[in-house]
């Protein structure tokens, strides 16, 4: 009788061993990601720190159809880190104005286009960004000299190139007020992979 005790003690143990050798426990490594914070806790990105910016659309003044007060659409071209913490990641979305807009005329008048940078959209917060652009088509000036030299009419017809700012155009924007953040760990779920190689016994008890 205490040897079919001994013998079934043995089974439950090597069963054991086995079933926890069939699962290892795989720790993925804990990343860091920022939380932005009404008031300052432990990090802060300064005003004036640059945020490099992109537009998303294309502006120019050859159809005419730019209007001063207009708004278009731009994104964060690159991650804004801070301490190795993503803070403002790329591809977040932002805002431009339109606050200067000529068109090509006579008389060799070229297009221009000016913009400023409005804000950015972080989580449900928009943070206020600073900065200019623009762009000015080519004068057509030495072809309205030659022509009026010529034929006075000439020059009067004589167009400029109109201004064109295109879609993924790099823009230099400046935060325009302090952002505040902590970092905080997350960590993913633990996943329970088979271990490789692992073979199961078959046992036979005896009496």
């Amino acid at each position: 009788m205490k040897t079919y005790l001994a013998a079934a003690g043995g089974l439950f143990l090597c069963a054991s061993s086995i079933a926890q050798a069939q699962t290892t426990n795989v720790q993925p490594a804990v990343t860091q990601a920022a939380v932005v914070l009404p008031n300052a806790q432990e990090n802060i990105l300064r005003a004036g720190l640059e945020v490099p910016l992109k537009t998303r659309e294309e502006l120019t003044t050859k159809k005419k159809a730019l209007r001063v007060g207009q708004r278009f659409q731009m994104e964060v071209a690159s991650n804004v880190e801070s301490g190795g913490v993503v803070v403002i990641p790329a591809g977040t979305p932002a805002i431009g104005e339109i606050t200067e807009v000529r068109n090509k005329g006579m008389w060799g008048k070229s297009g221009y286009i000016n913009a400023r940078v409005v804000s950015l959209r972080l989580g449900d917060r928009n943070v206020r960004l600073s900065g200019t652009f623009d762009d000015k088509g080519v004068t057509g000036t030495g072809g309205v000299v030659a022509a009026i030299a010529l034929v006075p009419i000439a020059g009067f017809l004589t167009t400029g190139t109109s201004a064109f700012i295109p879609l993924g155009a790099n823009v230099r924007a400046f935060l325009d007020e302090d952002l505040m953040f902590r970092s905080v760990a997350t960590q993913p779920k633990v996943l329970e992979v088979p271990a490789p190689g692992v073979v199961q016994a078959n046992l036979t008890v005896t009496k």
